[in-house]
């Protein structure tokens, strides 16, 4: 094995070490692209080859591979905090009137501000659905 395929070997090991320390998908696209480089290597491709072999592979890696894992890789992800709370019912307990910026729903035992998603008033003790979360205000809507 020459001196760049060392280097390549090298690359691959320090990719997949990252990749396995991290688990994000960050570096297995590249990882992909030093194995073939590693392979050209071998077969006694010239540097310029590997380089681009490496950097074609591991951009075709990645545009064509990350879109179809990310799905598959965050589908049984579990919403956590405040996202976890659209779609969710929640109790006015001061009226929701957006011109005067005010209203306030209570959602799992916690006080939140709220709007208006539609600008109409909601009444006092109207039960709402959570539509959307802007900064630390609830978007709602009446549940009719």
């Amino acid at each position: 094995m020459d001196y760049y395929g060392i280097l390549w070997l090298v690359a691959l090991i320090v990719l997949l070490i990252v990749e396995f320390l991290t688990m994000g998908l960050t570096t297995i696209w590249f990882a992909g692209g030093a194995l073939i480089a590693l392979i050209a290597a071998l077969c006694g491709a010239p540097l310029w080859l590997q380089i681009v072999l490496f950097i074609v592979v591991s951009i075709v890696l990645l545009l064509v591979t990350r879109p179809i894992a990310m799905k598959y890789w965050n589908k049984d992800r579990i919403k956590t905090n405040a996202e976890s709370l659209i779609g969710q019912t929640a109790l006015v307990t001061e009226e929701i009137d957006n011109l005067k910026a005010k209203g306030v729903v209570t959602v799992n035992g916690n006080e939140w501000t709220a709007r208006s998603a539609d600008n109409r008033l909601i009444s006092k003790d109207a039960v709402v659905i959570i539509k959307e979360i802007q900064g630390v205000k609830l978007l709602v809507e009446e549940k009719i």
